[in-house]
């Protein structure tokens, strides 16, 4: 893979996605769910993206009803770790989503990220309507023309069909467990890049 900050240099400057020009309205929120590896990692990126109101960890892709956290590590429910994002479209947008989504994970490999190896694990966007379909389309059309990465990307983009959340102690994962060896060798390196790559798109503390 080139190197990273390459990669997201390019995805930052995009400029093909189809733009919302709808009018604002009393409630501007909407919820997007996405895999990329483990959800402890997506989440705690995802928390600081100014525009989001809330992340929250769970399954979604399989057939089996309210799987438990041991059931999906099988591989056998046919769900992926996912999070579920609400966020404001005042403030932020599916694009930046994406944008975010595919700098801090690696969307070449197929059903892994890293040491963490299995369908549970793959990279998937669950759309809820056509707009967040054809950003998701156009984003990975855009960065397979540009060779971004030296492999293809494997990302698949399927409709939504039902979130499970996960059990409580997954929620806020890394915000609980910040001195854990997985949280420091793991995620915190993912909210580093996100740092510096969307330093004027972070949440204000």
């Amino acid at each position: 893979m080139k190197n990273i900050f390459l990669i997201a240099l390019f995805v930052l400057t995009l400029n093909g996605f189809a733009q919302n020009n709808t009018a604002k309205k009393s409630s501007n929120l909407e919820t997007i769910t996405i895999g990329g590896g483990c959800y402890w990692c997506v989440e705690a990126v995802y928390e600081n993206l100014d525009g989001v109101k809330s992340v929250v960890s769970g399954f979604s892709g399989g057939k089996a009803a309210n799987p438990t956290y041991e059931e999906v590590c099988t591989g056998n429910t046919g769900h992926a770790e996912v999070v579920q994002i609400t966020y404001d479209k005042n403030i932020t947008d599916i694009n930046e989503i994406f944008k975010v989504f595919f700098t801090v994970h690696d969307p070449t490999t197929l059903n892994r990220q890293g040491a963490d190896v299995g369908t549970q694990y793959r990279s998937v966007i669950f759309y809820k309507n056509a707009e967040q379909k054809k950003a998701a389309e156009n984003i990975i059309a855009e960065l397979n023309k540009a060779k971004v990465y030296n492999n293809p990307i494997v990302t698949k983009v399927e409709p939504f069909k039902a979130f499970y959340k996960a059990e409580d102690y997954h929620q806020n994962y890394y915000a609980n467990n910040k001195n854990q060896p997985y949280c420091k060798m793991v995620i915190q390196p993912k909210i580093e890049k996100f740092e510096k790559v969307f330093k004027d798109k972070m949440k204000k503390k």
